[in-house]
């Protein structure tokens, strides 16, 4: 088959479309062709060298993928030869086939086609676990998202508002608030012209958010404390921000607040498998009745992944960006 790889670390252009062996399913996995993965900022982070999949895992990038089952492995109970499933990953998206544990697997919600759903696994998974598995997000509440018009944004804006929460959203350009309000969130911020510590005040009469989710890490630890309400949550996801941030214990007591960092790509099989299960509960209803939608910028041929890394560098995207066997 062929897989993009990663010869040495470095810029877009260290990623080289290759012929590579083929994946074989083992016990309790099975085997995907693939139609589509999509592109994550982890991907990049693997590309440059500072995020090496554990141990394993498939060296190829790609933490999410589409495409129709090729073979199962023994111990599979509930799937088929031929039937159309995306699936979490803890790497090898990036390629024409890869071997998945069973309990990543989840089906093709009813309206999409197999290459949308390759938008899906990563995000809700993200969205659920954290949003609503750790921090508790309830109906009323307020949820601030950092980055309301990336993958994750555009998910947790259409989660939160499906639960019968008021959305929050910081990006930075009025079209990118734009399509954040197409998708339901109530509160636009432009960080780039506002202060999301004092607009999430003025708009909550003081009270703050009650569930913040940001990617950011370091450089917002602090804003996004103030930002928080009594009894507030935050979620932490990411670390384009930085990894190292001062943190006031003392205003953290004060609002009884609570910080989680989780991540998904090392977690134990146990673990993802109980996140997809909870994602197939709640969210994949949610999608067979086209209440949400995977939000897809744009689509682009697997061999042109270092073009999808520039854009999503650049960021000028809006929701998801496709690479397509």
């Amino acid at each position: 088959m062929h897989a993009i790889t990663i010869p040495e670390p470095g810029g877009p252009e260290a990623l080289v479309w290759d012929e590579v062996p083929d994946p074989v399913a083992g016990e309790g996995e099975v085997l995907v062709e693939v139609a589509a993965s999509a592109v994550n900022r982890a991907d990049i982070l693997q590309r440059q060298g500072y995020y090496n999949p554990p141990p394993g895992a498939s060296p190829y990038p790609g933490l999410e993928c589409s495409g129709r089952i090729a073979a199962l492995g023994a111990g599979v109970a509930g799937w088929a030869v031929g039937d159309e499933v995306c699936a979490l990953l803890s790497g090898g998206g990036y390629a024409e086939k890869v071997a998945v544990p069973a309990g990543q697997l989840l089906p093709v919600p009813r309206g999409l086609d197999v290459r949308q759903a390759a938008a899906l696994p990563e995000v809700t998974c993200t969205v659920w676990s954290n949003v609503f598995m750790v921090a508790h997000l309830r109906p009323g509440e307020t949820l601030l998202v950092h980055g309301g018009s990336s993958g994750i944004g555009t998910m947790a804006i259409q989660l939160a508002k499906a639960v019968g929460a008021k959305v929050a959203v910081t990006a930075g350009t009025k079209e990118k608030l734009e399509r954040c309000a197409e998708l339901g969130a109530d509160i636009l911020i432009n960080y780039r012209e506002q202060d999301f510590v004092e607009e999430i005040r003025q708009v909550t009469a003081g009270a703050g958010a009650d569930v913040i989710l940001d990617n950011m890490g370091a450089k917002y630890l602090d804003r996004n404390v103030q930002a928080l309400a009594v009894n507030g949550r935050l979620a932490i996801i990411g670390m384009q921000g930085g990894v190292k941030g001062e943190l006031n214990i003392g205003a953290l007591l004060n609002k009884r607040a609570a910080i989680s960092a989780t991540s998904l790509r090392a977690r134990p099989l146990d673990e993802k498998a109980a996140i997809v299960a909870a994602v197939r509960e709640h969210v994949w209803p949610l999608l067979d009745a086209g209440h949400v939608r995977p939000v897809i910028d744009r689509e682009l041929p697997m061999r042109d992944a270092a073009d999808a890394h520039r854009l999503l560098e650049e960021s000028g995207h809006v929701g998801k960006v496709l690479l397509t066997t």
